[in-house]
């Protein structure tokens, strides 16, 4: 049985490049992320591929900090205190986190919004693929 796929190998190799290099990104940007620890927004640089963001403290970093399988979750457009327009990424269940981000205007994180939703959909039916192929019954082996 394969686990460890193609698209896992991928985003690691991703995370451990600096964010420009990463190739042909769906989106990148500043993008600020609520820290819940300590109530406030962190910026971050983000770059978009392939359903995964991946968040990095600056353009300049040799490494992403972190970074978020976006399979499965919904994103939509959000107030949140006193911000009126920010993005909400919220996860298909309860055991992962709801995430929020904002970019610097309401233009900006349509703009975002567009692109996470295109880069995911991008995503799922390769996923819903793998997922039939690993369920489905082993294939005979011919002699």
């Amino acid at each position: 049985m394969v686990t460890n796929h193609v698209w896992v190998d991928v985003t690691k190799h991703n995370s451990n490049l600096p964010p420009l290099a990463v190739k042909n990104p769906d989106c990148l940007g500043l993008l600020h992320k609520m820290d819940k620890s300590k109530d406030s927004w962190v910026q971050h640089y983000c770059i978009l591929k392939d359903g995964c963001l991946y968040l990095y403290s600056g353009i300049r970093a040799t490494h992403a900090q972190g970074g978020i399988y976006l399979q499965g979750y919904m994103v939509r457009e959000q107030s949140y205190g006193a911000k009126n327009s920010i993005i909400e990424l919220k996860p298909p269940s309860d055991e992962f986190r709801t995430f929020y981000l904002c970019a610097e205007n309401a233009n900006e994180n349509k703009r975002w919004i567009i692109a996470i939703k295109a880069s995911i959909k991008k995503w799922l039916p390769l996923h819903q693929a793998l997922q039939h192929y690993m369920n489905g019954p082993p294939e005979e082996t011919r002699m």
